[in-house]
């Protein structure tokens, strides 16, 4: 790694700000998926169970600077207070008179979870005094949100300039898992890109092309590929803005001999509903009433027996609206073919929010050499682009000063 971590700074008696990714989803205030919050606890016991008093801080939700009842961290701080098998106290708010009390209060090995960062206006706007009097809380950053890397925020990158900052070990994950894919992936490599628009995934798509040996595409963004043929895609998702864009994919991949591959057959439904009925089409046979909801069987076939040669696959994207249980055996049985091929000794790597979904739904998610838990941020790792958050953390090889070791 290029970058220092939670490993490499003895925490004995500090205070460290923790800024981890505990967005989950909710449920009228239920936890539908905990995915986030495991994945933060190894980060978490390793801190605390060397002497570090932990102020633990994330974002839940899009609340755009003001408070949101609804989006209170509260159901994150009980379910973690299960996992860990201790109390875990909450803040009234990320900043304040209260907060400060309530930090000097704590002892080594204690932990402390500060309310939604983004009830302040001043977290998403990377302000400046934000970020400082953050920082005024802890001896030591250390940032465990890959989710929120690719985001200059005052908690991933403002706070970086007033703390020495390292990374946990989610974080070394993430990176480490993404760098393989970019430096020497063990070939043939394959990608299974899905999801509703090709013009989110244009740039990874660029760079997966340079890359891969095959990319094997479904979801909603297969349709713009195939419309880009001159077929007729009925009712489905379409980006008419995108059909030169997807024209040119496919002559990229060929000047690369690169196999693209794009479904045959389809599942069609008249509307998305679970109570519609369905029916399996040719991608040259759908109905101008029927909308495509998933990939057919023979598409499923055909992936599932190319995805056999594969050493490495990525997979970022489902392949239909998995939502719905009879649209989602496409998305299913990838997660099963990945799964199965990690066993047989393919290295697997799983990004996407739909798509860690799919495979923590399944059970599957310990079957995948690496499920990451940044969708945004793993697409623009893998497009060479520079995350904040990741850059601001302290090289390897800096000197690790804190604020008293300077007095």
């Amino acid at each position: 790694m290029d970058f220092k971590t939670v490993r490499d700074v003895d925490v004995r008696g500090r205070r460290v700000f923790v800024r981890a990714d505990l967005n989950v989803p909710l449920d009228d205030g239920r936890i539908t998926d905990d995915t986030r919050i495991r994945a933060s606890l190894p980060t978490l016991v390793h801190l605390l169970e060397r002497g570090a008093t932990v102020i633990l801080a994330s974002h839940l939700g899009r609340p755009k600077g003001k408070v949101n009842d609804a989006l209170r961290l509260k159901p994150v701080a009980d379910r973690l207070s299960q996992l860990l098998g201790r109390p875990v106290r909450m803040t009234g708010d990320a900043l304040g008179p209260g907060v400060q009390v309530a930090i000097d209060k704590l002892r080594a090995g204690d932990l402390l979870l500060l309310e939604n960062l983004r009830f302040h206006a001043d977290e998403e706007a990377n302000s400046p005094e934000f970020a400082a009097a953050l920082a005024r809380l802890a001896d030591l950053y250390v940032n465990d949100a890959f989710g929120a890397a690719h985001r200059a925020h005052a908690s991933t990158e403002g706070i970086t300039h007033h703390l020495p900052a390292v990374a946990g070990l989610l974080m070394e994950r993430e990176v480490e898992a993404l760098s393989r894919l970019l430096k020497k992936p063990s070939r043939p490599f394959h990608a299974v890109i899905g999801g509703a628009k090709v013009s989110g995934k244009l740039e990874v798509l660029g760079v997966l092309l340079s890359r891969c040996q095959a990319v094997l595409v479904g979801g909603g963004m297969a349709n713009t590929f195939l419309a880009a043929r001159g077929l007729e895609m009925g009712k489905s998702l379409v980006e008419a803005d995108q059909l030169l864009n997807a024209e040119r994919m496919v002559t990229e991949a060929r000047r690369r001999r690169v196999r693209l591959m794009l479904p045959t057959d389809v599942v069609v439904a008249p509307q998305i509903h679970h109570r519609a009925k369905t029916q399996v089409v040719a991608v040259n046979a759908v109905p101008k009433d029927q909308m495509i909801v998933d990939i057919g069987p023979d598409t499923r076939a055909a992936y599932a027996a190319h995805l056999v040669k594969a050493r490495t696959i990525l997979w970022n994207g489902p392949m239909g609206v998995f939502e719905i249980a009879q649209f989602a055996e496409g998305t299913n049985q990838m997660a099963r073919v990945v799964a199965a091929r990690t066993a047989a000794g393919t290295v697997t790597i799983v990004g996407g929010g739909d798509s860690v979904a799919a495979v923590e739904g399944l059970g599957l998610a310990d079957r995948m050499t690496h499920v990451s838990t940044g969708g945004g941020a793993s697409l623009e790792y893998i497009e060479g682009k520079t995350l904040p958050g990741v850059a601001a953390l302290l090289p390897v090889d800096a000197e690790i000063v804190f604020a008293e070791d300077d007095a």
